[in-house]
């Protein structure tokens, strides 16, 4: 079977959409013994700092893979700690994207076309997605089949949720992508207020089953970030390992459900 296609998106910044996305993407190399590649869209470069990997001396990543076709997958594909996961990293080039290929009738197929050969090698291909919608956001979306979206537990945080409704929608519409979906809402940045609970309810509500447990603040997280390192390899027994497990087993079994209508 070909690859799962997964991509952390929300629009707003702040949600954990990295924490999710090099977590999950360890946990299922790690734990579930999956050929894991996890590419980073971000000009922050934060999913390779967060594999303790430094995305400033590399002389390619994925900007030369959508810009230069001498450029192949191999050539920016890099091992990482956790067996099973490799990394396709990003740094502030990719701000440039959008200016190299605008002219290109076909610029927003580029990553899903220079994708093509892992789609056999791998169990799951996951995207780590800049806080912005644009064109690198867009060939994420053409890229991927299910789509995961964070929403941090604050004021506003619904609204960006429906942006992302609707973006899925244009996309599915606009290149007749009908397979893809969103298959996960992750609430984060929980913490046990009223504005908090109100929040929840309303994901709940709005998309029943496909709202997994939260993610509360941990500072366990955080301290396994700034040393390079997966909550895995950090602090595998800690509360902030528990959630993420638990987010990581929803997001494998929501992609084996029938698509939501």
């Amino acid at each position: 079977m070909p690859a799962r296609r997964v991509a952390f998106i929300n629009e707003k910044g702040g949600t954990c959409k990295t924490t999710l996305a090099v977590n999950v993407a360890a946990y299922l190399a790690e734990k579930k013994k999956k050929r894991v590649l996890l590419v980073d869209l971000d000009t922050q470069g934060h999913a390779g700092k967060s594999l303790g990997l430094d995305p400033r001396g590399l002389a390619k990543n994925v900007f030369h893979l959508l810009t230069d076709a001498n450029v192949s997958l191999d050539d920016v594909t890099l091992p990482t700690a956790t067996a099973n996961l490799m990394l396709v990293p990003s740094w502030k080039e990719m701000a440039e994207f959008p200016t190299v290929a605008g002219p290109d009738p076909q610029r927003a197929r580029r990553l899903a076309t220079r994708l093509t050969p892992a789609l056999d090698r791998y169990d799951f291909i996951l995207f780590d997605a800049p806080p912005s919608l644009g064109l690198t956001t867009t060939n994420i979306l053409v890229a991927a089949e299910e789509v995961v979206v964070p929403v941090a537990t604050t004021y506003l945080a619904l609204d960006g949720c429906s942006e992302m409704v609707d973006t899925v929608a244009d996309v599915k519409a606009n290149f007749q992508h009908e397979t893809l979906r969103i298959t996960l809402v992750v609430p984060t940045l929980y913490r046990k207020t009223q504005l908090a609970d109100e929040v929840l309810a309303k994901l709940e509500e709005y998309f029943p089953k496909r709202t997994a447990a939260p993610l509360a603040l941990s500072v366990t997280i955080d301290e396994a970030q700034s040393h390079g390192k997966t909550i895995w390899e950090y602090a595998p027994w800690s509360r902030g390992a528990t959630m993420l497990q638990s987010i990581a087993e929803a997001v494998d079994r929501a992609g084996k459900t029938a698509p939501a209508k």
